[in-house]
């Protein structure tokens, strides 16, 4: 069987050779290329710091059996899912997972409350990216935080924001890894709003303050990030796009980060991440799946994931964007939930990495239309399966579905016996 992938990875080598592409160097490529795994597909959004209901606008629906309840149990299984993903990782937490043991509010959170997430992360060489938790709390006041008119309820969550600048330069002191943290809230109304640009000044002015705390800008990659509307806010968000957008333009050293689940259906971040680019020097992006709206399904290989890492490729970016992963699924099991999403990136990355990008842009410029349409129907059925295959056997991961046996063996063993 290993000689029979061997002959049919040379196979499709001389393939894509034929085109002039290295499938070796994009292998090579790929292994150094860092994904953010996101925490909170493992415990469905919940966190260890509250027992307020999720809030914010978002929503997880399913009750699959073996849900994480512990900062154990969620360690557990992102150590599972790292034996069945290839490629390089990061951590992607939220405020929200601090392991507190002194009664501090988020308000007061510090490095100790990370530690274990620290001796986790370099336990697999990984660095942490970071998101502040402006929801699912009770100074969560009428569905506003960093955009409210209360003063003390604003005052509270500018603290929570510089507590987690200062975690988030903790992070990449000790992973000696850049953290990127990302702000974003759900702050919006149900229905048509008499104010619009007031929340929008108040929310400007508490990001300001969380900036001021001092930082170094080559640890943390402070980014902020927009949506159009959410469970109870449909009518207004205060973190529109224009404004997210603008904010990051005036602001040196505040990067843009794109969800691709935030946007009107028919918007397309993969338009957008060329866009960008022609501005700010580095961009983050939360990776994800909306059917009909920011339902975070779990991320496939498909049309949309395909074209956003398409354009980070071709468009050379690899070292200006930061990929990080935002789904959560709770219908299906969740460890074959986040392996299916983090191959799934990878598989979109590697097929960007073969496809011949430098002859496709030539014909554009060119104006040869036909032949580029030849050309790109043409690249859907080369032999990249085979491609894929060799990545995974170089990762020491399944290339098959093998994996799938894993998964459903941990969740007899493991997951099947959680309260």
């Amino acid at each position: 069987m290993l000689y029979m992938t061997n002959e049919r990875y040379e196979s499709a080598r001389k393939i894509y050779q034929s085109i002039g592409v290295d499938t070796e160097a994009a292998l090579d490529r790929l292994k150094n290329v860092p994904v953010s795994m996101h925490c909170w597909q493992g415990d469905d959004v919940i966190g260890f710091d509250s027992r307020e209901s999720l809030s914010g606008g978002i929503q997880t629906t399913g009750n699959y059996p073996g849900r994480a309840a512990t900062p154990e149990q969620l360690m557990q299984d992102i150590s599972k899912v790292l034996t069945l993903v290839p490629g390089k990782k990061k951590l992607n937490l939220h405020a929200s997972y601090a392991i507190i043991d002194d009664g501090s509010d988020r308000d007061s959170i510090k490095p100790k409350h990370f530690t274990r997430w620290v001796e986790f992360a370099k336990k697999y060489n990984m660095g942490i990216d970071f998101n502040p938790t402006f929801f699912s709390h009770r100074m969560v006041k009428d569905g506003l935080t960093l955009s409210s008119p209360d003063e003390e309820v604003r005052k509270f969550w500018v603290n929570h924001g510089k507590a987690c600048i200062r975690i988030s330069e903790y992070f990449a002191k000790e992973t000696g890894i850049p953290c990127v943290m990302n702000i974003w809230i759900g702050d919006g109304f149900k229905d048509v709003p008499a104010d619009r640009m007031g929340p929008r000044m108040r929310y400007k002015q508490s990001i300001e303050e969380i900036l001021s705390e001092p930082f170094d800008k080559n640890l943390v990659k402070p980014c902020v990030e927009s949506k159009v509307f959410g469970i109870g806010v449909e009518s207004y968000t205060a973190g529109s796009a224009e404004f997210t957008l603008s904010f990051a333009a005036m602001h040196d050293g505040v990067l843009p980060l794109m969800d691709n689940g935030h946007y009107h259906p028919t918007e397309l971040v993969s338009d957008k991440i060329p866009a960008l680019l022609c501005f700010f020097p580095e961009i983050a992006l939360h990776i994800t799946r909306g059917v009909r709206w920011d339902s975070d399904h779990v991320l496939l290989f498909d049309d949309e994931t395909r074209e956003m890492a398409k354009e980070i490729v071709r468009c050379n970016a690899l070292d200006r964007v930061y990929m990080a992963l935002d789904y959560f699924d709770a219908s299906i099991n969740r460890i074959s939930a986040w392996t299916v999403g983090i191959r799934s990136w990878q598989k979109a990355l590697l097929m960007a990495m073969v496809t011949p990008n430098a002859q496709l842009k030539a014909l554009q410029d060119e104006a040869n239309f036909t032949k580029l349409m030849v050309m790109q129907e043409e690249m859907k059925t080369l032999p990249f399966g085979d491609i894929w295959a060799e990545y995974c056997k170089e990762c020491g991961v399944a290339a098959d579905t093998s994996w799938y046996d894993e998964i459903m063996k941990y969740e007899k063993d493991v997951l099947s016996k959680r309260k």
